[in-house]
């Protein structure tokens, strides 16, 4: 994937996290919130590796 495939797959990921943590926080489902946490912590991975690949001109 390529700079900006990454860092919109970031976003995106990080966004769909955030709308679970938050339907698992008011539904009191521990099991979704966690999963919306983890989805999070996958898009800013993929935010990081965009910017990475962004440094290096898409070499890596």
């Amino acid at each position: 994937m390529g700079e900006f495939k990454d860092k919109a797959a970031g976003v995106g990921n990080d966004l769909a996290g955030k709308v679970k943590e938050g339907i698992g926080a008011a539904t009191n489902n521990p099991e979704l919130e966690a999963e919306g946490e983890a989805q999070q912590l996958k898009g800013k991975a993929q935010k990081v590796s965009g910017d990475v690949k962004g440094a290096f001109g898409n070499k890596i």
